[in-house]
């Protein structure tokens, strides 16, 4: 694979150490995040204007980004491709939460009349109910997949729904660490989740 002659300095780095990550260095792996993880993260808060969505969309798009890294082209810079990743993630999930929201405002029919107003019940059906079980199942099931520490911090992260800063005073460790080890957490669940899913097909 050829590199663009218009290439900066930055992208060219940039672009040896994509290829170091495609080999599976792992140091290749952690110096794109360090190098981009600031300038992804304010971009992300700017659009979703929530730290703690800002700080999990960044984490998402660094895992897809390592997901998808063959897919990567060097017509652009590694950084353009990047932030595309990012503002296409952070687009689907101001989509999703716009489905989730109804505005309690303007409710009227077509003869412009006001309509009651219908929420969706929180309680699932039966058969929802039983899906969502059985889908938290299979999720637990793979978790176990992890080491011990990622374990326990995906489990009280996303099964006990503590912030970043609570996770960090339970476990007695910095918030930096916290949050470090968690996108290794989501990571490597993410690769557990693929093998899962190929073996399934």
């Amino acid at each position: 694979m050829e590199i663009n002659t218009n290439f900066t300095e930055n992208a060219k780095n940039d672009f040896h150490l994509v290829m170091k990550a495609r080999q599976g260095d792992q140091k290749a792996y952690a110096d794109l995040m360090v190098r981009y993880k600031d300038s992804i993260y304010f971009m992300i808060l700017k659009m979703v204007n929530n730290k703690e969505d800002a700080m999990d969309l960044m984490v998402e798009t660094f895992a897809k980004a390592f997901e998808k890294l063959d897919k990567y082209q060097p017509d652009y810079a590694f950084s353009t491709w990047l932030f595309r990743v990012a503002t296409n993630n952070c687009i689907d999930f101001i989509r999703k939460k716009k489905l989730n929201t109804m505005s309690i405002h303007g409710m009227l029919d077509e003869e412009g009349e006001e309509k009651p107003l219908q929420i969706k019940a929180d309680t699932l059906n039966p058969e929802e109910t039983s899906i969502k079980k059985q889908q938290t199942k299979e999720l637990k099931q793979l978790i176990e997949g992890l080491p011990l520490r990622y374990r326990n911090l995906i489990t009280l992260r996303y099964f006990d729904e503590l912030s970043y800063e609570e996770i960090a005073q339970q476990l007695d460790l910095p918030l930096g660490t916290v949050k470090a080890q968690l996108f290794r957490a989501r990571y490597l669940l993410g690769n557990i989740i693929n093998r899962y899913n190929r073996d399934d097909i």
